[in-house]
């Protein structure tokens, strides 16, 4: 029998999935276990079991062998994508020290002596003083080391949870190169760990020999172990691919492997992306994250609490569409979908700006989510496509910003996530960009992304070009109105753009005034 399949595994904040790829990267079998996010034992924490991920992932692969009807002869190789961020603690054995700190996680170490000499001084003169001290405080590990320093002190590895799950399978502290991102010592340019005189390891207490080796996507991670094959049912010595973190990999799943072509996630967090081929950063000073593909880089920009809004707008404000998609047997957001055709583009005026997070630099850490122009002719539905359109336009902003920085012009989009099933959104999207913007041929673009570096490491496919040409396919692709864009085009220019620059002044005196969100080193 042909090795031609692709076992791919997608560990995302929600679920996890065991998906079987051919090489024209057809899905042909999927099992998907739901998974709850996270715990929190105090506001703003967000933890999680370290056994529960792995559990999950073996429930996950043994349904799908005993549910369909893959041969497992068939299989050239496994790969892996999970979340970002996620960081877990392992004491010398291997064992976890303490629950996954989970990347929802909100807590902040204050109070911590800033770096100093010629580091501080070089900061100080570039504007990066309040970025770094921001770095410093969201570290993980600067958390666990002031709270828990038993637990820090026994720490012989510290990963994230993408190397944790890549040892479990292959018995290796390895990972690769296109899941790091986070608060660690990491070179995004040279895409390996920052050298020993690196700021990074000052401010994060990492020491070099607590963290994985690492492998470029496509390369071999290591091989299934017996261990692995009993708990998972994927077969001993089985080949397992680096792949790349969930978005990196939805970026090449959705074949956005040139610069022109514009990714939008529509998930938890909203991004755009595009793949470069040279280091270029889209906001000055804060890096690109590493690509899917071992020779680029991943250009992104982040709305950070993105489609999380349809939910949250889904708690606070659509009580009697919960309780009728309850009675009926449908999902909720069905229902939600028809207040967006209750009102015309453009929401008769009302604009949101969806900073419900604050950020980094763009927009900074002052920064708060507003919404102007109400009338007495606004309801919800006007709120609900405010907020579609206020996601939107923060998107095409950020298209912009990736342009100008890179001297690329994007020409095509491809939207996945989520809210990518949304023909209402797409066509909003496409409306608002004024441009063709398509879905992907399938929903699972993280695995497929893992799929392909998979395809191109076990030499399935030549290339990553050929990979992407093969495996990834245009769904439904939306036109512009060109009436309906020209409205949301003057919107777009002449309110949302001004929006941020007008109000910063006044975030910064809600900020003085209240405390929130907190300053670096607040207690």
């Amino acid at each position: 029998m042909t090795r031609d399949l692709i076992l791919s595994i997608d560990n995302g904040t929600q679920s996890v999935r065991a998906l079987i790829f051919d090489l024209k990267g057809n899905l042909l079998y999927k099992k998907r276990v739901p998974m709850q996010p996270y715990v929190s034992r105090e506001p703003g924490w967000a933890e999680q079991d370290v056994g529960y991920y792995w559990t999950s992932l073996c429930q996950a692969c043994q349904m799908l062998w005993s549910e369909t009807p893959v041969s497992k002869e068939a299989i050239a190789g496994v790969t892996l994508t999970t979340q970002r961020a996620t960081m877990i603690n392992l004491d010398k054995s291997g064992k976890p020290l303490r629950k996954a700190m989970v990347w929802l996680d909100q807590r902040r170490t204050s109070g911590l002596k800033p770096i100093g000499g010629l580091w501080g001084l070089a900061f100080k003169l570039s504007g990066m003083s309040e970025t770094v001290a921001y770095f410093q405080a969201e570290a993980e590990s600067n958390w666990i080391k002031r709270y828990q320093p038993d637990i820090w002190k026994k720490t012989n590895k510290f990963l994230f949870l993408s190397g944790y799950l890549t040892y479990c399978l292959t018995g290796r502290f390895v990972d690769s190169v296109g899941c790091q991102v986070g608060y660690i010592p990491f070179d995004y340019k040279k895409k390996v760990w920052a050298p020993s005189w690196d700021w990074k390891w000052r401010l994060t207490h990492i020491e070099p020999q607590m963290l994985p080796d690492l492998i470029p996507p496509a390369g071999v991670l290591g091989q299934i172990t017996r261990q692995a094959a009993a708990d998972t049912g994927i077969p001993e010595g089985l080949p397992m691919i680096a792949a790349a973190a969930d978005k990196a990999c939805e970026v090449i799943g959705a074949g956005c492997l040139e610069p022109h072509i514009g990714c939008l996630s529509y998930g938890t967090t909203a991004t755009i992306n595009t793949t470069h081929y040279k280091y270029v950063e889209a906001i000055p000073l804060i890096p690109p994250y590493p690509s899917a593909v071992p020779d680029a880089y991943s250009l992104e920009i982040q709305i950070y609490r993105g489609y999380w809004m349809v939910s949250w707008f889904t708690e606070q404000f659509a009580q009697l569409e919960q309780q009728m998609a309850k009675a009926r047997g449908v999902e909720v957001e069905t229902l939600i979908e028809d207040l967006l055709h209750e009102v015309p583009p453009g929401s008769m005026g009302l604009i949101l700006q969806p900073y419900w997070s604050p950020g980094v630099k763009v927009p900074g850490p002052e920064a708060k989510g507003a919404v102007i122009g109400f009338g007495d002719v606004h309801n919800r539905a006007h709120f609900y496509r405010a907020m579609l359109e206020g996601l939107a336009y923060a998107l095409r902003e950020g298209k912009e910003r990736e342009e100008k920085r890179s001297g690329v012009d994007i020409t095509e989009l491809r939207v996945s996530g989520g809210g990518s099933q949304s023909d209402s959104a797409m066509q909003l999207t496409a409306d608002i960009f004024g441009m063709s913007t398509a879905r992907s041929h399938i929903y699972e673009t993280s695995g497929l992304g893992a799929a392909i570096d998979a395809a191109v490491g076990l030499k399935l496919h030549r290339s990553f070009k050929e990979a992407v040409v093969e495996m990834t396919h245009i769904g439904r692709c939306f036109e512009p109105d060109l009436n309906t864009h020209k409205i949301y085009n003057q919107l777009y220019n002449r309110v949302y753009k001004q929006m941020y620059k007008k109000l910063k002044p006044l975030y910064e005196e809600i900020r003085d005034i209240t405390g929130y969100p907190k300053r670096v080193g607040d207690v």
